[in-house]
């Protein structure tokens, strides 16, 4: 085996080979030729990646590893470590594509020759796209001593183990695209450590993306002083320039690897630093059209102590416990007059006492624009509903405006009586990204615009057009500034007129009245009774071998339709997912999602309730969402309903539950069926139908009710409704 020679985990070889690691532990039982550990632990143990293809091939498991698979294995086993190689893979696919005839004349000599060729090419290619490694100014704002280019270029020492990696990566780059590529590796190795990064997810990044770049002033220079992975400077279409800085040197390079390949040289300027950004600012005499951040939250080392008299703070000092008020105020302090910042920040930076001061002078100024409310799971810590803080530089041609917009899309309108079964709005698998942007952007565009164009003579505050009840509310400053300066968007937005106003509850209470009477003609007549029935039994598992169902489980692919949800199912309501626009991980091809058809049977695997839903015409062609499964029955042999009705009995849920873990999950190949024949499985099936249209009414007269008597509450308290 050559020496540095790749090392790829148990895991790795079930990705290679396509199966599962139990298959990968029983070659290594059952085969003496499996080779042997090379590294790694005794529970996790590491082996030769050569080695292991040449057994995979040998054993006819492995007709060709895929080219990504194999750059990916290279890169996670380098010796340096995945983090050192995914940069120096970074440099030469930024070298494949802006100097794609230096590369074919490097890639021509021996390894050892390369590496050495190779480092002087790099540290060309990196001044000339990043400026020199040691410099003290550049000359565009400046960098202090502390924090340098965050780029270094690789010593020929340092290339040689990795020139095997990015050789390969340069033949994945032919077929994808140095981006891709890049894009690729980048992606595989957040997915491997989702602890290490703190993401912003791809349609927030969009969302305060557009914030920045809506109005008659395009953001062409734009700064991400907490710049993470990327993300938000990767969102914007037209930047001229983009100034980044990081406290954590490997994402600082990373980053500008990443915004250097998503650019060009002629379009672009990409300047990324490493260094603590409140202690040591990269860019001091900076001032750019637009700031981007996504800081850390609740931090208490920031640099309280330190930078008592910093003369960043024009607006007052943070106290220790406010950190984000530390970070718009140098967000503010890189503007240029009129300039616009977005920050993401918690809901308690909008209410704290500690902060007051702060807030309370940000909007006398003018400086605080807007305040949004985003609904819980937009982004980590995904149980909060965090908030975006939209502010502009005051400045001599800038008229400090007395009004703050206030967008709260936290919970948007639906039925005010939502059951049990229905969750509340909002979380990572739920949350609608284009009607989250829809609603801000309607209201902040109008706003932005009446802002730069000046308000209608003799108009009103606070009614510049934005108001939409419960949704946006443009508000006077001066209603604000009381002793508390709370600017949670939920205290001061009105709920919608109660219930749509007397019509609408008039409209809720006919509705109800019908609804009763259904629910009267479907209640069950009483059963006869008798004794217990002793049919012979098959399970589910049975079925599915025999051919008599399939079994199908969600969760998995992209595209743009609807996705049926473990809520609506247990909800009874229509499809209310959607579906990742790009897969998580780039690894293949996309994997097409399961789709539901008139029919199947859709059972929740989590949480030991007896719910089962048959899909009807309106559900069909709805992806398959987490934690459900999907039982297809050929009609041949049953009946849907048949099946639904039995698989929700309590006892068979019992014994094809595990109560291992705090979570109960359903194993639906251990649910029990009868052997009936076809006509009498319909017999029971049109019964099982009566019940499910008898618990359908009953659902929708506890939303109609809830809505009813919450209507009749807001609409007496409001004065919207009188007593009779």
């Amino acid at each position: 085996m050559p020496e540095n020679s790749t090392e790829v985990t148990a895991a790795g070889i079930a990705r290679l080979a396509g199966v599962g690691r139990a298959a990968v532990s029983n070659w290594r039982r059952r085969h003496a030729d499996f080779p042997k550990p090379v590294g790694g632990t005794e529970t996790s143990p590491s082996f030769a990646l050569p080695e292991v293809e040449q057994w995979l091939r040998d054993q006819g498991k492995l007709a060709e590893v895929p080219l990504r698979e194999r750059v990916w294995q290279q890169l996670a086993g380098h010796p340096a470590g995945a983090v050192p190689a995914l940069v120096h893979t970074g440099c030469a696919l930024l070298l494949v594509r802006d100097r794609p005839t230096a590369w074919l004349e490097i890639t021509a000599v021996s390894d050892g020759r390369m590496a050495t060729v190779l480092h002087l090419a790099l540290n060309d290619l990196l001044t000339a796209r990043f400026g020199p490694a040691n410099e003290a100014d550049d000359g565009n704002g400046g960098g202090t001593s502390g924090c340098v280019r965050a780029v270094h270029t690789p010593t020929a020492d340092e290339l040689l183990p990795s020139v095997p990696l990015l050789r390969a990566a340069a033949e994945l780059a032919a077929e994808t695209g140095a981006r891709q590529a890049f894009e690729f590796l980048l992606g595989r190795q957040l997915d491997a450590n989702p602890r290490q990064f703190t993401l912003t997810p791809p349609g927030l990044a969009e969302l305060m993306a557009a914030l920045v770049e809506t109005g008659s002033r395009p953001a062409r220079t734009v700064l991400d002083p907490a710049t993470g992975t990327g993300a938000l400077l990767r969102a914007l279409s037209r930047p001229t320039a983009l100034y980044a800085q990081d406290a954590d040197p490997d994402l600082a390079a990373l980053t500008a690897l990443r915004l250097a390949l998503n650019s060009t040289v002629e379009s672009c300027t990409v300047a990324v630093r490493a260094g603590d950004t409140l202690r040591a600012d990269a860019f001091p005499q900076l001032a750019v059209d637009a700031v981007l951040c996504h800081p850390p939250f609740n931090e208490r080392n920031w640099g309280h102590d330190e930078l008592a008299y910093d003369p960043r703070w024009e607006y007052g000092f943070p106290a220790r416990t406010e950190s984000e008020l530390a970070w718009v105020q140098h967000a503010l302090a890189h503007l240029r007059e009129g300039g616009t910042a977005v920050l993401l920040m918690p809901p308690a930076a909008a209410s704290r006492r500690s902060g007051r001061r702060i807030r309370a002078d940000l909007l006398r100024r003018g400086a605080l624009r807007a305040v949004v409310a985003l609904p819980a799971g937009a982004a980590p810590p995904y149980g909060i509903p965090l908030h975006l803080w939209v502010l502009r530089k005051p400045g001599a041609g800038v008229r400090p405006s007395p009004e703050l917009l206030l967008v709260d899309t936290a919970e948007p309108a639906e039925p005010a009586a939502a059951t049990a079964a229905t969750p509340p709005s909002g979380g990572r698998d739920r949350l609608d990204w284009q009607a989250v942007r829809s609603a801000v952007l309607d209201a902040w565009a109008p706003f932005d615009r009446a802002e730069r164009t000046g308000p209608e003579p003799d108009a009103p505050l606070g009614r510049t057009g934005q108001d939409r009840p419960g949704v946006s509310r443009v508000i006077p400053v001066i209603e604000l500034l009381d002793d508390d300066v709370d600017l949670a968007p939920a205290r001061h937005l009105p709920p919608p007129t109660a219930g749509g106003g007397p019509a609408e509850l008039s409209r809720v209470r006919d509705r109800l009245t019908e609804t009763l009477r259904l629910t009267a003609t479907l209640t069950p007549p009483l059963a006869d009774l008798s004794d217990p029935a002793h049919w012979p039994l098959t399970t589910v598992g049975e079925l599915a071998r025999a051919g008599a169902l399939q079994l199908r489980t969600g969760g998995s692919g992209t595209g743009p339709g609807p996705v049926l949800t473990e809520y609506d199912v247990l909800g009874s309501t229509a499809p209310s997912g959607t579906l990742p626009a790009t897969p998580a991980s780039t690894d293949g091809p996309p994997e097409e999602p399961v789709l539901v058809e008139p029919g199947d049977v859709v059972v929740p695997v989590l949480g030991g309730g007896t719910v089962a839903r048959v899909i009807d015409e309106a559900t069909a062609g709805a992806a398959l969402g987490r934690n459900l499964q999907l039982l297809r029955p050929d009609p041949a042999a049953l009946d849907p309903w048949f099946l639904a009705g039995f698989l929700r009995g309590t006892a068979n849920n019992r014994q094809a539950s595990s109560y291992a873990s705090t979570a109960t999950r359903l194993d639906a190949r251990r649910l029990q069926l009868p052997r009936l024949p076809l006509a009498e499985q319909q017999r029971y099936g049109a019964q099982f139908r009566a019940l499910a249209a008898f618990e359908d009414a009953l659902r929708l007269t506890g939303r109609l009710g809830g809505q009813l008597v919450q209507g009749m509450y807001d609409g007496l308290t409001d004065g919207t409704v009188t007593p009779k």
